[in-house]
């Protein structure tokens, strides 16, 4: 069997060194022959970069490599073009780290193409001269491939100011390509997260965005098709229907899709069911935004936006569900035409790994309670299952007794409510259960409701004396699920702030009221 092309992003050592290879071309067809400037937004580990260098060898003519592939027999291999390739490697944490980091990028682009810049030190100069004299040189249009072309952004994010720098300072550069349009053929970009044309791209209004153009929604990834056909011989004896709950779920309008980094690694490591592309990179500037903006953690299970917050933003004003959609720890689960025009799209967490995970990260941010966690989870589980709320009770009246001191004073969502229902949400989340954060009824929201086997749990929150229960009931949330044929149970949760627990739990099943 062909060899597993961990890590690796250059096209021609997957094909001359034996890699397994899925077949990509045909969507590199199609854009090549249908569009000048291009940009595609994909978690990281998905296999932007490798789908870019399949298109530098591509425009270099590189014939022998696609041998077998679909655009074999379909592109004039003896038409060659320049290509400049942009990829930010390396420390960018400072200005002058991210120019050091452009100068050898130039430098190398320079020395590929046989071109000397007259004036490297002025990096937007000399990106000008290159697609110059490029164009010269070989008589052809430029090719421009810039790969995370975000990249000097995310890595600051955390850090506002050299944000800003950051940003000016690749806007100015990107914006050279405007003034060079004759020069050029051809250009994509990949990234994670899309900015805003204003703040980056000022000046490309001819930059067409294909991250959620159905067409391309396969262009990385990999099919449910292909672990059943290419992937097959690597899965003799494994539950294909585990891996698809662990590993699949992303969805960019067309197919659902597995990212590779994921299914590479689990053939690998014999078939060992963990989180292998969560843990490649922690998403600590996720939970900064999450407490800047003392967020209400039960929205991320039903969430449902408009088109026009997936497709940009910037950095003074960050929306959680932008970079948790763009960043890959939410995805798309449904679009949504609307009778009076516009699109809305339905998100999820795309599958076991990333709810594990996730989950994990939050319950330790919120309650500093790692070691604990597995006996939490074990006792609010068996709980919900026997419908024991005597158990539920206790188990999150030990958590929330266990959260050390010090988280209520680092930690600013302790002063709002959301920080109590979102405690909870963590936990149950982390179960892999079912579960609707603010559920719309005809009457209001549920905050949260929980479906589990032979039960339905209604769940509402409530800091201080407020009757939980008695709002449910006023509301008849439960009317909503009556024909769903499982016991509905009710359950209204007090909290105290100045003791920070549980003040009350009350419930109520099939009449009887509890507590």
């Amino acid at each position: 069997m062909k060899k597993l092309p961990i890590g690796i992003q250059t096209f021609s050592k997957i094909r001359e060194d034996d890699y397994i290879y899925i077949d990509k071309t045909k969507e590199a067809l199609e854009l090549i022959e249908n569009y000048s400037y291009t940009f595609l937004s994909r978690p990281r580990r998905f296999g932007k970069s490798l789908f870019l260098d399949t298109l530098h060898s591509i425009f270099e003519g590189k014939k022998e490599l696609f041998k077998d592939l679909y655009i074999y027999d379909k592109w004039d291999w003896d038409t060659t073009y320049p290509v400049i390739k942009i990829s930010w490697d390396g420390n960018l944490q400072t200005t002058d780290n991210l120019e050091r980091v452009a100068y050898d990028m130039f430098k190398t682009n320079q020395k590929r193409l046989g071109i000397v810049c007259e004036d490297n030190k002025n990096l937007s100069i000399c990106f000008l001269q290159l697609i110059r004299e490029s164009y010269e040189k070989y008589n052809q249009k430029v090719v421009i491939l810039i790969d995370e072309y975000d990249r000097p952004i995310l890595d600051t994010i955390d850090n506002l100011e050299q944000s800003k720098l950051n940003r000016e300072f690749i806007k100015g550069m990107y914006s050279v390509m405007k003034g060079a349009d004759a020069y050029i053929k051809f250009v994509f970009l990949t990234g994670v997260s899309k900015f805003s044309k204003s703040s980056i791209f000022s000046g490309l209004n001819m930059l067409e965005d294909i991250s959620l153009t159905p067409k391309f929604g396969n262009i990385c990834g990999y099919t449910q098709a292909n672990v059943e056909n290419e992937f097959l011989p690597y899965l003799d004896g494994v539950n294909l229907v585990k891996v698809k709950e662990w590993y699949n779920g992303y969805n960019f309008l067309k197919d659902d899709v597995y990212n590779p980094f994921d299914m590479l690694k689990f053939i690998k490591n014999d078939y060992l069911f963990d989180n292998y592309w969560f843990s490649s990179g922690t998403p600590t500037f996720l939970i900064k935004l999450i407490e800047k903006n003392n967020y209400f953690l039960p929205k991320l299970s039903n969430l449902t936006v408009g088109k026009q917050i997936l497709e940009s933003f910037d950095i003074e004003n960050i929306n959680l569900e932008v970079i948790l959609y763009q960043a890959g720890y939410l995805t798309i689960d449904k679009m949504i035409e609307k009778q009076r025009g516009g699109i809305e799209y339905r998100l999820k967490l795309p599958n076991i790994e990333v709810k594990n995970s996730l989950n994990d990260i939050l319950i330790d941010f919120l309650t500093s309670q790692y070691s604990e966690k597995l006996r939490f989870q074990d006792d609010i589980y068996d709980a919900l299952i026997d419908n024991d709320l005597e158990l539920f009770k206790n188990a999150f009246i030990s958590i929330f007794a266990s959260i050390p001191y010090n988280n209520y004073s680092k930690n600013s969502m302790t002063h709002y409510e959301g920080f109590y229902a979102s405690v909870v949400y963590v936990y149950l989340q982390s179960l892999g259960l079912d579960i609707i954060g603010e559920d719309v009824t005809n009457q209001g929201r549920i905050d949260l409701t929980v479906k589990i086997d032979k039960y339905i749990y209604i769940i509402e929150f409530k800091v201080g004396d407020a009757d939980a229960l008695a709002q449910i009931k006023s509301k008849n949330y439960a009317q909503k699920y009556m024909n769903e044929g499982k016991e509905i149970i009710l359950v209204g949760i007090n909290f105290d702030e100045e003791v920070k627990n549980v003040s009350r739990v009350e419930w109520e099943v099939e009449g009887r009221v509890n507590g």
